[in-house]
């Protein structure tokens, strides 16, 4: 649904209750017509329900429908996730939210022009607090600011961009295949799968070069202790993500092990050729292209 400034001034949230009860939580700046009053609408951000509701209001069905927002959010935390991998956690203000789709981009910017785009590693649900997985690579300024210790300051975030997103119209088991920092918005995905919980079964397989790789391996292992319907599959292989032959000799027992693969939405994130040669891989073993994403990232 449609929201902008969450605290009843922007109006945007305005739909119409056809059934049920609601009241009004806290007053609001916007002025709803008499018209609109006698039709029922109401600001969802300043209203709680006191019934079931059947309400009537614009959705967004997809990438296309998300519009662009400039956001200056600050610097909640950074945290390491391994040597070459930190956690940035920004937070927008609470009138003024990214409202993007799981599996979507944003570009950051921070004072004197340095810039970057990352996917966000956060579910849609909490909107306020974004999440980014910054690597260190040679020449990345951004990621040189990171690593040396961003204070509490403001990183202007505009977005969002992309169409890696998920199908929430499809109840198909869902496959999701990260190589190493891939993983960033194949998180964001998963979370937002397990939150609309329609789909029939969730199976992450993220394949690294090394244990390193997996840098939150425990947060998937915790999802599969806790879900019946989520399962998790670590690979690791010596030039995993630089050799087609190593990545097809890691997948291949895995695929063999899904005989309905073509019927199922698969999802796959990595480093550019990786993601390729991957791609590659699902159309030979019958994966539908329409039932098939796939996110490049930079390497």
């Amino acid at each position: 649904m449609p929201y902008g400034c969450s605290s009843g001034n922007c109006g945007d949230c305005k739909a119409r209750v056809v059934a049920g009860r609601v009241a009004r939580t806290r007053p609001h700046d916007y002025r709803l017509t008499e018209a609109e009053k006698l039709q029922g609408y109401a600001l969802m951000c300043c209203n709680t329900a006191l019934t079931d509701l059947v309400i009537e209001a614009r959705e967004a069905h997809g990438a296309a429908d998300m519009p662009l927002q400039t956001i200056d959010a600050r610097v909640k935390s950074v945290s390491p996730l391994g040597d070459d991998l930190r956690l940035l956690h920004l937070q927008t203000p609470r009138t003024n939210r990214l409202r993007f789709l799981a599996g979507q981009s944003a570009s950051l910017s921070l004072a004197g022009g340095i810039s970057t785009s990352l996917p966000v590693a956060s579910c849609p649900c909490d909107d306020r607090n974004l999440q980014f997985h910054v690597r260190q690579r040679a020449g990345d300024a951004f990621a040189e600011r990171v690593f040396g210790g961003l204070g509490v300051e403001s990183v202007r975030v505009e977005g969002p961009r992309g169409t890696f997103v998920l199908n929430e119209d499809s109840h198909r088991p869902l496959l999701f295949i990260a190589g190493e920092s891939g993983f960033a918005p194949i998180k964001s995905l998963i979370e937002h799968a397990m939150a609309l919980d329609t789909a029939e079964t969730l199976h992450l397989c993220w394949v690294a070069s090394d244990r390193s790789g997996l840098y939150l391996d425990n947060l998937c292992r915790s999802w599969s202790d806790a879900l019946d319907n989520f399962r998790y599959t670590p690979l690791t292989a010596k030039n995993a993500l630089s050799d087609e032959n190593v990545l097809r000799g890691l997948l291949q027992p895995l695929l063999q092990e899904q005989p309905r693969l073509a019927d199922c939405d698969v999802y796959l994130a990595g480093p550019g050729p990786w993601a390729s040669a991957a791609e590659f891989l699902m159309l030979e073993h019958g994966v539908p292209r329409p039932q098939l994403a796939v996110s490049a990232l930079e390497s």
